[in-house]
């Protein structure tokens, strides 16, 4: 049974029934005009109380994949490896799939862009970047690859409560951390928000939509809040500005695309800087309209929930990603030939590495810390993770990316000679 036309009745088999998928069930009762029935659930530990017939559940998967009547898997896991065997299993049957788990979809994309046009079959995501924002469909349709200046935004619930938390009501890293996992709005273990995986996990997604680039999480520079502390908080204060976590992706003055996750020192005329708590913002910069703010909650059953039904919504007029911007013209490239303004803070002055800057403008220092404001290369931040070591934290100033910046010999010596003579 497949989707043919509007007329279809969508039989969904459902893996996961955690937060968002128990919200999808619930939705789906209170919505009879999408004509959509959860015909089977498959869970791992079937002795959990659920709040739902119990006929519904399973925990064999072969149930939903192997059944002709679904012609619709919702993929609703934590678990990236078992969703990647989910979801290709479902595609090679020939049955749609909507799916919220953005780790598995960025390591796996291109194989799964292949494998849903050879079966052709529709494969919708929504629900893994930015929960109730519907930022890719809008990427997909609106924006076209020689218009798109850039995109920007706070993609992750998680950090952004803890960094509100901090600059609103002044608490320690340590202690957000802690409510944020109270409020479960991060995990028992919070890696993959805190250190930026998270985040560049739906960049590297954003960006097929965006400019037709297929690139894996890892070859994208990245970090998260992890080496953040009251420090870092302060000097922020002090210059105005709040510290957000952003993932971003723009277009250069040669046509090249800049990417990475940083910490970014936001001001008040940044539509960022009023984003609180779990929701997330996302900046869509076009050369014809400007800027356009996306905003909503990215974290939670329900609105993740939301983001599933939209999918499924769009798939009863038999909707699919066309991808124009990977097939249909010439894709954009990711560079690392360009320049940013940073603060970064040391444990004291003797450890700045003055010979990586390419000038160092501004700096201060104290018994515990040594904060210092200059241009580098991105490139620098490739060759190692210097700074990334502990004691050590790296943010991004606002419109801290340099395209146009000319590095001159007399720089480096400057930096040199600043540090020497501030330490003389």
């Amino acid at each position: 049974m497949s989707i043919q036309n509007q007329q279809s009745k969508l039989t969904i088999g459902l893996f996961g029934f955690g937060v968002v998928g128990e919200g999808l069930y619930k939705v789906l009762a209170h919505t009879p005009t999408l004509n959509a029935e959860i015909k089977k659930v498959c869970i791992r530990h079937p002795e959990k109380q659920r709040a739902a017939p119990a006929r519904l559940f399973t925990t064999d998967a072969g149930e939903l994949l192997n059944d002709p009547a679904i012609n619709v898997i919702v993929e609703l896991i934590d678990d990236a490896q078992a969703a990647y065997h989910i979801v290709t299993t479902a595609l090679s049957k020939g049955k749609a799939v909507v799916s919220a788990n953005k780790k598995m979809i960025a390591k796996h994309l291109e194989e799964l862009i292949a494998l849903q046009q050879q079966h052709d079959v529709p494969f919708l995501y929504e629900a893994a970047c930015c929960a109730s924002i519907p930022v890719i469909r809008n990427l997909e349709e609106y924006y076209d690859n020689d218009l798109l200046q850039g995109i920007s935004g706070i993609v992750n619930g998680s950090t952004n409560f803890i960094l509100t938390r901090v600059f609103d009501e002044q608490q320690s890293f340590d202690s957000a951390l802690q409510l944020a996992q109270a409020e479960g709005f991060a995990e028992s273990d919070p890696s993959l928000d805190i250190n930026g995986i998270d985040a560049v996990n739906k960049l590297s997604i954003l960006l097929t939509h965006a400019y037709g680039i297929i690139s894996r999480p890892h070859e994208l520079i990245h970090t998260g809040i992890q080496s953040l502390n009251e420090n870092d908080a302060l000097f922020a204060r002090e210059k105005g500005y709040e510290i957000k976590l952003v993932a971003q992706a723009h277009k250069l003055k040669n046509g090249y695309i800049a990417a990475f996750v940083l910490p970014q020192f936001t001001e008040k005329s940044n539509q960022l800087f009023s984003v609180k708590n779990e929701y997330n913002g996302v900046i869509i910069e076009s050369s014809l309209a400007d800027k356009q703010f996306f905003y909503g909650k990215g974290a939670g059953g329900f609105p993740t929930a939301s983001a599933v039904l939209s999918d499924l919504s769009a798939l009863r007029y038999c909707y699919r990603y066309e991808y124009k911007k990977l097939h249909y013209q010439e894709p954009s490239l990711i560079t690392n030939d360009f320049h940013l303004k940073v603060c970064i803070r040391f444990r004291g002055l003797t450890q700045v590495p003055h010979e990586r800057f390419d000038i160092i403008t501004e700096w201060s220092s104290s018994k515990d810390k040594c904060h210092v404001t200059g241009i580098i290369s991105f490139k620098e931040l490739l060759k190692s993770d210097w700074w990334k070591q502990p004691g050590v934290s790296l943010i991004l100033y606002p419109d801290g990316i340099i395209d146009s910046y000319v590095p001159l010999k007399e720089h480096t010596e400057d930096a040199a000679e600043f540090v020497e003579q501030f330490a003389g």
